[in-house]
């Protein structure tokens, strides 16, 4: 029989070494040390059999930015199961576990990060928002179309970068959907540790910003390098190093382009590669050379998980007017499920029941949780088969209500 309950801070070790085993991984004594003081501050559910943690889920206290507001929003990570008990409810338990508590928290949206895209969205959650990978042969000076922001670029010390660039991120957010909140932990541990703990062969991290002394910034860049080597018949031979971008926020494009024509002239470096950028990243407009500046990967990023329907549509602003009735289904939350009518607009938006109405729509709560920061299309779901329109038109009417002038994009994996 599993008991599912919370995590007492003396068992963070032992519901570590169960995602250690899932995840194949091995940290050394300081990435465990850095897991184990993050876990403290998060929620944490487990699945007890006797005495065994058989199944681990913890939740990190967010707040995320959508259209117009900013959400309370759990953050799951380290969702992990043992190989003996796989495909035995454990993983439904502690899903619905996590949303009870969510909703009664008062947290309209849940989110994470899938190390497999197929195991979540049969729990509702959806693709909401895009990652890309885009590289920068930087061999050559970067062409572009447009000139960049002359004012001065200055290296800030990581030591002071969470005061001189932690208030620039957090407005940030606000001007795109689906951003989780930093606390300072996260950015002394998450982005700015002196190794990256995926690839030790980068260097420590290294902050520009741009903008004349005494003045607020106006951008950012967070990067690390490193010299990397080839192997010949003759022995080790250097290659030109990398930059690796980790963040890029600017003010303007011509802001934008300063930075990145900066990281393209760094000594000894022949290539920028930037994971995780916006799909909608003005660099690839403003780029002359679209050889000299490729997407080389495009990826599902942020899951989303509509816990409270109703309030999670209420809660964002809209864009266009939209009055429809929605038959939604789902089968984890039934108070989300049923027909309702959504009326919204710029001044505001009510969610109702609407028994015995015909719908306009037909969808599950996963197409609308992709749907709900503007990232995902409906008309694109209703040519999958995805979504079923009764009415024509409909679909684009709510896709004019949820667009965003920006694409929703984090790059803060959790």
């Amino acid at each position: 029989m599993v008991d599912i309950r919370e995590v007492p801070e003396a068992d963070i070790d032992r519901a570590l070494e169960l995602a250690y085993l899932v995840f194949h991984d091995r940290p050394e004594k300081e990435g465990r040390e850095r897991h184990h003081d993050m876990l403290r501050h998060c929620v944490r559910i487990g699945a007890y059999e006797e005495d065994a943690i058989v199944g681990f889920m913890a939740a990190h206290d967010f707040r995320l930015s959508v259209p117009g507001a900013d959400l309370p929003c759990p953050g799951l990570t380290f969702v992990s199961v043992t190989p003996t008990h796989r495909r035995r409810g454990v993983l439904t338990a502690l899903m619905g576990e996590m949303m009870r508590r969510a909703g009664a928290a008062g947290s309209p949206i849940a989110a994470l990060w899938a190390s497999e895209s197929a195991i979540y969205g049969r729990f509702g959650y959806g693709s909401a928002t895009q990652g890309a990978t885009i590289e920068i042969d930087s061999t050559r000076p970067l062409a572009l179309r447009i000139d960049p922001d002359r004012r001065p670029l200055r290296l800030v010390d990581p030591g002071d970068a969470v005061a001189v660039v932690g208030p620039y991120h957090e407005a940030a957010r606000a001007t795109r959907a689906g951003r989780p909140t930093r606390t300072a932990w996260r950015w002394t541990e998450e982005w700015l540790p002196e190794e990256d703990e995926e690839d030790e062969e980068l260097g420590p991290p290294r902050i520009i910003v741009l903008g004349d002394p005494g003045e607020p910034i106006a951008g950012y860049v967070l990067y690390r390098t490193k010299a990397e080597s080839s192997e010949t018949g003759a022995g080790s031979v250097r290659t030109p190093g990398l930059v690796q971008v980790y963040e890029l926020e600017a003010d303007t494009p011509a802001v934008a382009a300063a930075l990145w024509e900066c990281l393209a002239s760094l000594d000894l470096t022949g290539k920028v590669s930037a994971w995780g950028r916006p799909a909608d990243d003005p660099l690839l407009h403003f780029a002359a050379d679209r050889d000299q500046v490729r997407v080389t990967a495009v990826f599902p990023a942020l899951w989303l998980r509509l816990v409270d329907v109703a309030a999670a549509l209420t809660g964002r602003s809209w864009a266009a007017p939209v009055e429809l009735v929605l038959e939604l289904t789902d089968v984890r939350v039934p108070a989300n499920a049923g027909l309702f009518r959504l009326k919204a607009g710029p001044a505001g938006a009510a969610y109702e029941p609407a028994d015995g109405q015909a719908p306009d729509l037909t969808l599950d709560v996963r197409e609308l949780a992709a749907c709900y920061l503007g990232g995902t299309r409906a008309v694109e779901l209703v040519a999958a088969a995805l979504v079923v329109e009764h009415t024509p038109g409909a679909a684009a009417t709510l896709d004019a209500g949820l667009r965003t002038e920006l694409l929703p994009h984090t790059a803060d994996e959790f």
